[in-house]
């Protein structure tokens, strides 16, 4: 989710992804051959032919880089082998502060407070998600700073994504939801935020998607940099691409 837009822009010229899979709020799945969103509603192109129109609301989130290549099935076995996060319980703790020093860093703490998250995960995921800006629509259609696509806005009950304080709250409720949901695991937890949780079962584990090792390996590396574990040796090209962008 990080190709961002300003809001002010309605309308979203259609994805070239090939081979992405629509993630319905209901559970079901479909492979599309790419997608484009007007407002509040999207628009999929099927891989069969042909088109479908519904409400944003109605898809949890698109996956992209489906192509499950042997050196990315091999990565996505290495995190859930070894670990990228580091092994704590990712409970609240007024000892750890969020990872970037911003004006929405009392929403983030009473938010990981009330949900008993860890405000620097919380943190690391905004970072990763929207770079703080709460303004903010992917091409998918996520919004805000934690990038809620509009059915999981409603599941966590947020009215209004564009409100720093909803946003936090709900993205912070999804964080407590899944690190509960996978025992704690927090690979498997933010692979989850970002490829769903019915990819992480459906792989037992996390997918072997290039966008959401690659995800994995970010939150890891802003954890490391303020001293919260080490950096997987994959974060270092990733992080020389990020420098380039």
């Amino acid at each position: 989710m990080k190709r961002l837009i300003a809001t002010a822009v309605l309308v979203f010229a259609a994805s070239t992804a090939s081979a992405s899979i629509a993630l319905f709020a209901d559970g079901r799945n479909m492979k599309i051959d790419g997608y484009s969103v007007e407002s509040d509603t999207i628009h999929l192109t099927l891989a069969g032919g042909g088109t479908m129109s519904l409400p944003l609301t109605r898809i949890e989130r698109i996956v992209d880089d489906e192509v499950e290549t042997p050196q990315i099935v091999e990565e996505a076995k290495q995190i859930v082998a070894q670990g990228v996060l580091p092994q704590r319980s990712w409970r609240y703790s007024d000892e750890v502060r969020p990872l970037f020093k911003s004006k929405y860093d009392h929403i983030i703490v009473a938010a990981a407070k009330k949900f008993d998250v860890d405000a620097a995960l919380v943190s690391a995921v905004i970072k990763a998600e929207s770079d703080y800006d709460p303004r903010v629509v992917s091409h998918k259609g996520a919004r805000g700073l934690m990038q809620l696509m509009p059915a999981t806005a409603k599941r966590f009950g947020v009215s209004n994504s564009f409100d720093p304080n909803e946003n936090i709250h709900g993205g912070t409720r999804y964080l407590r939801w899944l690190l509960k949901t996978f025992d704690g695991n927090a690979d498997l937890a933010v692979a989850a935020y970002n490829a769903g949780e019915g990819n992480v079962w459906k792989y037992d584990g996390v997918p072997p998607f290039r966008e959401t090792v690659n995800y994995v390996n970010r939150i890891a590396r802003h954890l490391a940099k303020a001293g919260i574990g080490s950096a997987p040796a994959s974060a270092t090209t990733i992080a020389a691409r990020d420098a380039r962008r």
